[in-house]
């Protein structure tokens, strides 16, 4: 198998659509009802960002990032964070190194949800780790 989409409950799904347009260069696939398929420049990630009044929305801004974030490939994560924060985005901590050698960093978007700017030294599709061990 493989995964179709992710899909995010916000209140505002038509501005948090329009700012990852302009501002993370996704684009729109497909707008139905509340929602909006936000597909990446790869051509293999897509994200919906909806709402849906008979679910809660989460206070995504009150997450650790660890609980939940949306990791962005970025050549220059310091740039791109100021970038971004320049949008109307908030600065979640500081640009650091992780011990493998990533250079990462977290900026939440209107809707609070934890953007994660990376920039790995080793990109993960170069990476194996071999099976999981399914005993």
């Amino acid at each position: 198998m493989r995964i179709e989409h992710l899909a995010v409950n916000v209140n505002n799904p038509v501005k948090l659509a329009e700012w990852y347009v302009r501002h993370l260069g996704l684009r729109i696939l497909r707008q139905a009802g509340s929602g909006y398929f936000l597909g990446d420049d790869g051509g293999r990630t897509v994200l919906e960002v909806y709402h849906n009044p008979a679910a809660p929305v989460a206070d995504f801004a009150a997450w650790p990032p660890p609980t939940f974030h949306i990791a962005l490939n970025a050549e220059d994560v310091a740039a791109e964070r100021q970038r971004l924060i320049a949008a109307g985005g908030r600065a979640d901590g500081e640009v650091s190194v992780s011990g493998a050698g990533d250079t990462l960093a977290i900026v939440r978007d209107p809707a609070g949800i934890a953007l994660q700017l990376i920039h790995r030294r080793t990109p993960l599709q170069h990476q194996t780790t071999g099976a999981i061990d399914k005993s």
